[in-house]
């Protein structure tokens, strides 16, 4: 013979854990994002010839990530910078857009990933 108050206190205890398996899932992605790298990236000129380095404590946030170098014109970040050329590192996480050919000032980004965080560098000037 069934106990109906056993059987409804036992419902809502399974209830009670399976919400708060939910709260576990749901705060997963907050614990993954606060386990992203930090990542530095530079930029240096010679002549119109962009290059840089992107570093890091994690060894593959410095292979294989996107740099974007902008073009910036007037204030920086006012949007109206151009997005100007874009490479990926190599396994030491050196970066070289070439010869540009393109006098200015320029910063780069690195690209945020999934475990590796974005940042900007300084801006440079760039001269023939």
């Amino acid at each position: 013979m069934s106990n109906p108050i056993r059987t409804a206190t036992t419902a809502l205890l399974g209830l009670a854990a399976a919400a708060a398996g939910g709260a576990l899932l749901l705060s997963a992605p907050e614990a993954t994002a606060a386990a992203l790298a930090p990542s530095t990236v530079t930029i240096q000129a010679e002549g119109t010839d962009l290059f840089g380095k992107v570093n890091s404590t994690r060894a593959l946030c410095k292979a294989d990530r996107n740099v974007i170098v902008y073009k910036q014109v007037g204030v920086r970040g006012g949007g109206n910078d151009i997005r100007f050329a874009m490479d990926t590192t190599d396994s030491d996480g050196d970066w070289n857009t070439g010869n540009t050919g393109t006098e200015g000032r320029f910063y780069a980004k690195v690209t945020k990933n999934s475990q590796c965080n974005a940042d900007f560098s300084p801006t440079i000037r760039a001269t023939r």
